[in-house]
């Protein structure tokens, strides 16, 4: 992830005004993530973190698609990945499949990965632009090894050291969302972290500063605390309710307000990629698990009745249903401020994207390694919550680009949440970003991106955004010469996926490792 401004290790506070506990309101997959981040990186220093959640108030639960940065995470807590997949029933996931989201019938892929090889210092989707302008018909996913081994429903760990552009991959996992939480909460309280199952009755502030000095329960008790961490989903008990942090809603932008999610067996395969299908009035996600298969029709309110959703998902299983509906209601967008005061937010509390990029457990790690990077004492220097919210905005308006870059690029006819989504009036910067493309393939990249130049790359191709031109310094090789390493490039990526197994049998022997 590019960001402005790198993350370096907490450092004790001076004096005595260090922060002596952690409140963090609410589990989940934000809570017990925070938690065990936290008592892993303040260790040797004397802080008392504390979770607060209830059993009787159930967590949304359906983020169960990440991003390859979540394997950092399982590092700086200690764990490994075959720990996480066999604890939460996970599987591999090397990108996204995109099914009719162009128009009805055409698909492409979004990967964990590079395209091609760079030459002469010359970016490969140069020398695949000057081959299409040639009239040359060139597929760009033929030359990403990720995508193959997607295609092919195989997998392998990727190498360290890959010796050249056409071996590099990455890869993130799907995991039960409810059972990699209970994974981080035993492993959290194992290491320390206190645990109070009780319901929140009331915020209590302080009268001079306004900040938030501890919190009520429905069972008498009462926990006090310096830092205080909201996590308790689209309440925003603490930052939203009890702080007053108004909401930047951007509806109007992205247009699904709804969601609603069931699981079902699994009778299709057991692919190593997410699936998101475009459906009349949004879309629709498949994520394989070793036991399940979660589903979901995010959707807009605006265009197709919570009832007719429930329908169109169930009917559009591919196995039993294993649950009862979940409905799930949202707006898309962030609480302006992120941290005041000695409070911050992270996950939904915090704002909500919309899974279709898995980046809702991104922003939450983001978030808390930016929590460590700028840790206060207990005099909460206003600076750095200023700098914590800033960032984050934009990080939130970055990701914002590229979801609605999705939507805007639709070529779906005669659907009219698609149509009004064509004529949507982009940001500057998600404008900005198409122009130079279109122009000559120019590929913009913004300070804390969370989609790196590849992502954008696959959303152009897969959309067919067309480029005028192409870097003229492509221009050093022929047509042929192009022609022939481009077909050594197929044979290698095709020489090594050879190397690859079947999902399913790469999974039964990493896990049982």
């Amino acid at each position: 992830m590019t960001k402005g401004a790198e993350s370096a290790p907490s450092q004790p506070a001076s004096g005595n005004r260090a922060i002596r506990s952690i409140v963090i309101v609410g589990g989940g997959t934000a809570g017990w993530m925070a938690a065990t981040m936290l008592v892993r990186r303040l260790e040797k220093q004397p802080v008392r973190i504390t979770v607060v959640e209830s059993s009787e108030i159930s967590t949304v639960g359906v983020g169960e698609a990440t991003v390859p940065g979540i394997r950092d995470f399982f590092r700086e807590i200690g764990v490994t990945e075959q720990e996480v997949l066999v604890a939460s029933r996970g599987t591999v996931k090397l990108g996204i499949e995109f099914v009719d989201w162009k128009q009805p019938g055409e698909r492409f892929f979004h990967p964990f990965g590079l395209y091609g090889m760079r030459s002469r210092g010359v970016a490969f989707h140069q020398y695949w632009l000057k081959m299409r302008q040639a009239g040359l018909a060139i597929d760009l996913e033929d030359y990403c090894l990720a995508t193959a081994m997607a295609r092919a429903n195989r997998f392998m760990l990727p190498t360290d050291r890959p010796v050249h552009d056409l071996l590099f991959f990455d890869w993130a996992v799907h995991f039960d969302a409810g059972l990699f939480a209970k994974f981080l909460a035993a492993r959290a309280t194992a290491q320390g972290v206190g645990h109070v199952d009780a319901r929140i009755v009331n915020v209590r502030r302080n009268g001079e500063s306004g900040m938030i000095d501890g919190v009520d329960t429905a069972c008498g008790k009462s926990i006090d605390g310096d830092l205080f961490i909201d996590c308790s989903g689209f309440r925003s008990l603490l930052l939203g309710a009890a702080l007053g942090s108004p909401y930047e809603d951007w509806t109007n932008l992205l247009p699904c307000d709804r969601a609603v999610a069931m699981p079902c067996e699994l009778a299709g395969p057991l692919t190593p990629f997410t699936r998101s299908t475009a459906l009349a009035a949004g879309w629709q996600w498949r994520i394989p698990l070793q036991h399940r298969v979660g589903n979901g029709y995010v959707y807009s309110s605006r265009h197709l009745s919570d009832d007719e959703a429930v329908h169109v998902l169930r009917s559009r299983l591919e196995g039993e249903a294993l649950a009862e509906p979940n409905m799930i209601r949202f707006r898309t967008g962030h609480r302006r401020d992120f941290w005041r005061g000695n409070c911050v937010a992270l996950g939904l509390a915090a704002g909500f994207m919309e899974p279709l990029e898995s980046t809702s457990i991104t922003l939450i790690q983001t978030g808390i390694e930016k929590l460590l990077a700028l840790f206060p004492d207990r005099d909460f220097d206003p600076a750095l919550a200023a700098e914590y919210n800033r960032t984050t905005a934009l990080e939130y308006e970055r990701i914002r680009d590229f979801l609605l870059l999705h939507y805007w690029a639709n070529r779906r006819r005669g659907e009219p949440m698609w149509d009004r989504c064509r004529d949507t009036a982009l940001p500057e910067t998600l404008a900005r970003k198409i122009r130079l493309f279109k122009a000559h393939g120019h590929l913009v990249r913004y300070d804390w991106e969370s989609f790196h130049d590849p992502s954008w790359l696959s959303m152009y191709a897969g959309f067919d955004i067309v480029a005028a031109g192409h870097d003229r310094a492509a221009d050093y090789f022929s047509l042929p010469d192009l022609e022939s390493a481009l077909a050594r490039m197929r044979d290698a990526i095709g020489q090594s996926l050879a190397l690859a197994e079947p999902h399913d049998a790469f999974l039964k022997a990493y896990c049982a490792a």
